[in-house]
């Protein structure tokens, strides 16, 4: 089997984990806050079963490749550089550059207030839904992102309380701005097709939240804070680890 073929599958299984680990480590940061209250067991159950179907499929993909390349000899082994290049895209320690789409959520203007059945609650942006575009775009084949400008990782994380976002130790308000480099039809198509996503813009028509989907010709997203790759831990030296 060709080594990029199987590289590439690899990515796509470890930006789907990614995606799932982005979302429920969001769900268990999560305050009292949502649009919709969830069940958490039931998001986590759900993920994890999405997570296997996603295995079983990659599984199956794989051994059809195996097959059908069989009769190929002589393959030529990847450049540990194109691997390093691809785990630094994953990992979000290499900065990526390219088109794809920017998303702007935006609270409701203070006027709204006056519409029957409308709670300031109702009024700002809540972590729930930035969290439904990030999935909507990672579902959509991005292949990196930032929030307000902050690199997307696996081990991202952020909350939201009242009108005001906690991410990587900062302070954020809104607009809050998605960036994902990828293919722009496709990943509009993803943000059309998100039940979470079509909610959100039910209240963009009815209490005036903001909302912008755009194409966007370059993106750069720039390598992730302090940007080093994950590193087994080790013994300084010259430390006597018997004493």
């Amino acid at each position: 089997m060709s080594p990029r073929i199987r590289s590439g599958i690899t990515v796509a299984v470890v930006l789907a984990l990614s995606g799932v680990l982005f979302t429920v480590s969001a769900q268990l940061s999560r305050g009292g806050e949502s649009r919709h209250a969830e069940d958490l067991s039931a998001v986590v159950a759900e993920e994890s079963d999405r997570v296997a179907a996603l295995s079983d499929e990659v599984a199956a993909l794989d051994a059809q490749i195996q097959e059908l390349s069989s009769s190929v000899s002589g393959d030529v082994p990847r450049r540990p550089a194109e691997l390093r290049a691809e785990e630094g895209v994953v990992s979000g320690a290499w900065p990526v550059e390219g088109p794809g789409m920017r998303v702007s959520l935006e609270d409701a203007p203070s006027s709204s207030l006056s519409i029957e059945n409308v709670t300031a609650d109702d009024l700002v942006v809540h972590q729930q839904d930035v969290q439904h575009v990030i999935n909507a775009l990672w579902a959509g084949g991005a292949e990196a992102m930032t929030l307000q400008g902050e690199r997307v990782t696996p081990t991202s994380a952020f909350r939201c309380s009242g009108n005001i976002m906690l991410l990587h130790g900062k302070v954020f308000s809104p607009p809050y701005v998605v960036e994902a480099v990828g293919d722009p039809d496709r990943l509009q198509a993803a943000l059309d097709s998100s039940p979470g996503v079509a909610i959100y813009r039910d209240y963009v028509d009815w209490i005036d939240l903001g909302y912008a989907a755009d194409p966007v010709e370059n993106i750069e997203v720039p390598a992730a804070s302090g940007g080093q790759d994950l590193q087994f831990a080790g013994v300084p030296d010259g430390t006597d680890v018997f004493s």
